[in-house]
């Protein structure tokens, strides 16, 4: 959630910035600006009449002690009336905050300075590319007809348990899944990521702290009965683990990483970007979340995004590096990198990875602070990536090493599902 003060006093800055982000109701700023000017003159109003207020009851006091009884009853009647007046402006000043607050968490948050402008995909800004697109033999086949071949996963029956975006993964690919988790995991640990396991449900307000709420209610499954949400990634549960905290300096960065399964609707994807693993409901995803001190946020960044190269890299995949638009970026992100592997079967490009920097968007709205070396309170920049999320990065792996005999597990990968090949039993 943006800060209405910054609003006020940078209005030509963040109108800038949400045309960048493509978004709309531009109006909103205005209307924003207006009911802030309003909510100063209540509060003013309010700490007028209550300096007033305790002025007179110290009076009072005094002259009761003088025994000017009539003069102390007249003073009485004015401390009742101001008590009145402080009561009703209080409400008035509790409605507008609530108002401000309702048009504030409209807004996304701004991008950051060196965001490009564009609204497609088509229009973010390649950074970096590394690795060798491979050359696949003459009978190479997309990872959909792989995972029948090698019996790996069972779309139709994960179709027939849940419906269609929730495959069943079974004997070695259920295992090759499992060394996945636990090589991101520990490859995480050993860059300073704390694990948790954090819970699979969240409630409104934790929704509504990562920017979840309001933007994303339709790609989240709610349990309505109970009015919780499954998470769409593990950033939302661990990056609330620091909800209504206050961190002292010198702990930060907080640094979490954690494994979890993942739910999104994802409402009207069709086509050939659905096919497989492409886009399910249900995937499985490690993130790593680290809580930082603003002037350090950015080289956070970058080095968030150097910990999932280096895991693109001993998977032996071929990546690239985009830096998002305006327009293409998430409502709470003020700075993304997406990472994307070549499927060599398809022709195409995958996101396997999006690694974001959201300054004080999430911070502002879950309280997460932190207090300097002289005792000051601030808001921290939070930032998370996926490392990674698995769907396409197994799509990509059964397709890129494939061969006649079958499929190569790269070397990394080896210690962790005790085979170096999937062949045909």
């Amino acid at each position: 959630m943006l800060q209405v003060s910054f609003i006020a006093e940078n209005k030509d800055v963040t109108l800038a910035g949400l045309r960048k982000k493509n978004f709309k109701e531009i109006a909103l700023v205005d209307e924003l600006v207006e009911m802030d000017s309003e909510r100063r003159q209540l509060q003013h109003r309010l700490n007028t009449i209550q300096s007033d207020a305790n002025r007179i009851s110290k009076e009072v006091g005094k002259l009761f002690s003088e025994g000017k009884k009539q003069e102390a009853d007249v003073l009485k009647q004015q401390s009742a009336d101001l008590k009145e007046q402080t009561k009703t402006t209080q409400e008035e000043l509790d409605k507008m905050e609530a108002l401000v607050r309702e048009k504030l968490v409209l807004l996304p948050n701004l991008p950051h300075a060196s965001v490009s402008d564009g609204i497609t995909p088509e229009e973010n800004v390649k950074v970096f590319e590394s690795g060798v697109i491979p050359t696949l033999h003459d009978k190479a086949v997309p990872h959909w007809d792989l995972i029948t071949q090698y019996d790996l996963i069972d779309i139709e029956l994960g179709t027939k348990i849940s419906g269609a975006g929730f495959p069943l993964y079974k004997k070695r690919g259920a295992k090759l899944q499992r060394a996945l988790i636990q090589f991101f995991l520990d490859e995480a640990i050993n860059a300073g990521y704390e694990e948790v396991i954090p819970p699979y449900l969240v409630n409104e307000e934790t929704a509504f702290a990562t920017g979840q709420l309001p933007d994303k209610e339709g790609q989240m499954y709610e349990a309505k009965l109970d009015k919780l949400y499954l998470i769409p990634t593990a950033e939302v549960p661990v990056t609330n683990i620091f909800r209504d905290v206050i961190l002292e300096e010198k702990d930060l960065p907080a640094k979490r990483a954690a494994y979890s399964p993942c739910f999104r609707r994802e409402a009207g994807s069709y086509g050939k970007d659905v096919r497989g693993l492409n886009r399910v409901h249900q995937f499985d995803k490690v993130e790593i979340v680290q809580i930082q001190h603003p002037e350090k946020s950015y080289a956070t960044l970058e080095e968030m995004v150097e910990h999932v190269k280096g895991l693109l890299t001993k998977l032996e995949l071929p990546y690239r590096v985009m830096k998002l638009c305006g327009g293409d970026m998430s409502f709470a992100s003020a700075l993304t990198y997406d990472l994307e592997v070549y499927s060599a079967a398809q022709k195409r490009w995958l996101e396997v990875s999006s690694v974001s920097n959201f300054e004080t968007f999430q911070s502002n709205r879950m309280k997460l602070r932190f207090r300097d070396k002289n005792g000051k309170i601030h808001l921290a920049h939070t930032l998370n990536g996926s490392a990674l999320a698995l769907p396409r990065i197994v799509a990509a792996l059964l397709e890129n090493n494939q061969t006649p005999d079958g499929i190569i597990i790269p070397e990394a990968l080896r210690s962790y599902t005790g085979f170096d090949k999937i062949a045909v039993l």
